[in-house]
């Protein structure tokens, strides 16, 4: 059976879970830039770069996965939310992108198959691919309006490197995630496209959108409904909203995707709003009431966290939909369904 046939099977009779923030666990670490550096001899400081530690303390990835997988994740990310070649170039990295995902990607199948292996219940990866730091949609340069820093073929290519090694590692899934720029999320999908061309085998896609502010918009200014519309197409096995906001901001724009889309819908908000300090306050069972109110009312199919969100967040919302039903995916009647910053529906 193909990873998307066991997913959709799994999440038939239940809420399934994803697992959280990396982040906020790895600066929990307090780790020194030795930790990050390792023998590897780069000439940067690596302090920060946290995806690199899938080579130079896999250890702290491989405890932190496996605490997500404790507190009852179905569905495992790889820790690789900035490798690829665009974001390493900070570190002078680059030259191991290949490398990083391909450990990140065998760390997490590793585990997942291991606690698989306990109950004999299926747990999936998903190999985790962020926006990069640049744009196709906007220029960084407020006088020349029509600069680009990249373009989109270079993208393409930058998602492909990093695809082609999470797969080869064991992913079962390819998550384009946090996506502030739906042209960004479109070059992801081409390279996916093309990997799996080179394979002969299909790569199921994940894609999930972030917000930039509370009327529901992206920073390419699409809205929940056109940036569904605009990646439809790619027939992903979940579309979702990550990162945002926490999940009570995001109440309205969880009930509008999930009365559209018609595959699974995955949601991990961040755990609250930052404080002053942009750290995060909001308490494991106040999220899990939170996203409990999507179950609730049958909006979700797979629940999760995002930036300050922590094992225990994971637990407490497991355990707060255990008993939910998951959403009914719907099938929307055939329309020409078009996407400018609005969505356009031809009646």
């Amino acid at each position: 059976m193909s990873a998307r046939a066991q997913l959709l099977d799994a999440a038939k009779d239940r809420v399934l879970i994803f697992d959280g923030a990396f982040g906020t666990q790895i600066q929990n670490r307090k780790l020194s830039e030795a930790d990050y550096a390792g023998d590897l001899g780069l000439p940067a400081d690596q302090k920060g770069n946290n995806d690199i530690l899938a080579l130079t303390r896999p250890d702290v990835i491989g405890d932190i996965t496996r605490a997500y997988l404790d507190a009852g994740s179905d569905v495992v990310s790889t820790n690789t939310f900035s490798a690829n070649r665009i974001s390493q170039a900070d570190y002078a990295a680059e030259g191991l992108v290949r490398e990083i995902n391909l450990a990140s990607g065998q760390i997490a199948r590793s585990l997942a198959d291991e606690y698989a292996a306990k109950d004999g219940k299926p747990r999936f990866v998903a190999g985790a691919i962020g926006p990069t730091n640049k744009t196709l949609s906007l220029s960084p340069d407020v006088e020349d309006p029509g600069f680009r820093e990249i373009d989109f073929d270079e993208l393409v290519a930058v998602y492909k490197e990093q695809a082609a090694a999470l797969v080869e590692g064991g992913c079962d899934f390819i998550l384009i995630e946090t996506v502030f720029d739906t042209l960004n999320a479109k070059a992801g999908i081409m390279a996916v496209k093309q990997l799996e061309r080179d394979l002969g085998r299909e790569v199921p896609l994940m894609i999930s959108m972030t917000l930039t502010d509370l009327s529901g918009r992206n920073l390419s200014g699409h809205t929940v409904e056109a940036f569904w519309y605009a990646v439809r197409h790619a027939k992903p096995v979940t579309i979702g909203l990550n990162c945002s906001f926490g999940a009570e901001q995001l109440r309205p724009h969880v009930k509008v995707l999930s009365q559209i889309a018609d595959t699974l819908l995955m949601i991990y908000p961040n755990a609250g709003l930052p404080n002053e300090l942009g750290e995060y306050d909001e308490m494991p069972e106040t999220t899990a009431g939170l996203v409990k109110d999507w179950a609730d009312h049958g909006q979700v199919n797979i629940l999760g966290g995002c930036c300050g969100s922590s094992p225990a967040h994971i637990a407490a919302i497991a355990k707060a939909v255990a008993k939910s039903e998951p959403r009914k995916v719907p099938s929307p009647e055939p329309q020409m369904r078009l996407a400018g910053l609005e969505a356009f529906v031809a009646a």
